[in-house]
């Protein structure tokens, strides 16, 4: 079992930047793969970015990609998303979610956390 619950949201301007962390219970951490999703109001969830269990492989969307960055400290459970540049379609409710078998069904997900970005 592995519980998440996702931090560091909130609302920043158009161009600003928001670090999410995602704290993770459990000692099995490192051997799941992590990852960030986001839905945004009357949409569907979408993938945002993953990161492979160790650490050296990392995923992101298209419309993320150059903007956030995803890492993780397993030594600390915990895996962040670092959010730059942010634009107003970037507002949504972000979710932390565990893997071991792809992201099209984590197994595990956090509550998730608010950004809003304001144009």
């Amino acid at each position: 079992q592995v519980q998440l619950v996702e931090s560091g949201g909130g609302l920043v301007q158009a161009g600003g930047s928001l670090r999410l962390s995602c704290a993770a219970s459990g000692r099995t951490f490192s051997s799941y793969a992590m990852g960030w999703f986001r839905q945004a109001p009357g949409k569907e969830r979408e993938f945002v970015a993953g990161v492979s269990s160790s650490g050296r492989s990392t995923l992101y969307a298209d419309s993320v990609k150059g903007r956030f960055t995803i890492s993780r400290d397993n030594a600390k459970n915990t895996v962040y998303l670092q959010m730059n540049s942010l634009k107003a379609e970037d507002t949504a409710v972000y979710y932390c979610a565990a893997s071991k078998s792809g992201w099209d069904r984590p197994e595990y997900w956090g509550q998730g956390t608010q950004v809003t970005v304001s144009s």
